[in-house]
């Protein structure tokens, strides 16, 4: 019974821990001030475009993310976020053909994947989109993500402030002159990312 008190002290906790780390609003006025950075333990983006004219849905995720933005909840519409990825991130599960497609992305004169926002929008329910110029392999495109804003509210053990977001958006590959796998992969691909920022 002893050896199981500070077991059941530490589950306590980390249940109790978890009662302060939900998202206390949706609303993007009544969010703080300040700058925020991703979290890069809870960030992820995929990949998903078909394969051999649709077998499947082919799934790349990239691991090397990075970003932030800072904020200001009177004009929240003119925040401006910024987010790179690093191409040699890739990972599709195979450590040799990560390095072959990673290739492709010509990563040692186009070190990183970068979108810049240029406008956001948002309903009350916390759904919008975010535009931005989304560079890669040398080209620059408008894109527009549908994004779901999660909330805000305080990390684990009620430490700090985090913001979270949901979102989609499909580009095709041609438009950024990657056509080097086109024989066996579609043009169309699907982009999705869960990621998490905190205040500094």
């Amino acid at each position: 019974m002893i050896r199981t008190a500070p077991a059941a002290l530490a589950l306590s906790l980390a249940l109790g821990a978890a009662a302060f780390a939900n998202p206390v609003t949706h609303d993007p006025a009544k969010v703080p001030a300040g700058t925020y950075v991703l979290d890069k333990r809870h960030a992820s983006l995929t990949a998903k475009l078909a394969h051999l004219g649709g077998f499947s849905r082919y799934t790349l995720r990239f691991g090397g993310l990075d970003g932030g933005f800072t904020y200001d909840p009177a004009n929240w519409q003119a925040t401006k976020l910024s987010f790179t990825v690093d191409p040699k991130s890739v990972d599709t599960g195979d450590a040799g053909f990560n390095k072959q497609i990673a290739g492709y992305f010509h990563p040692d004169k186009y070190p990183a994947i970068s979108f810049v926002s240029t406008a956001i929008t948002a309903n009350e329910a916390g759904e919008g989109q975010v535009t931005g110029d989304l560079t890669f392999n040398g080209v620059t495109r408008p894109v527009t993500l549908n994004v779901t804003f999660n909330g805000e509210g305080p990390g684990l053990l009620g430490v700090g402030t985090r913001m979270g977001f949901s979102g989609t958006t499909r580009i095709k590959r041609s438009d950024f002159h990657e056509s080097a796998v086109s024989q066996w992969a579609g043009d169309d691909v699907d982009l999705l990312f869960e990621v998490e920022f905190t205040k500094k």
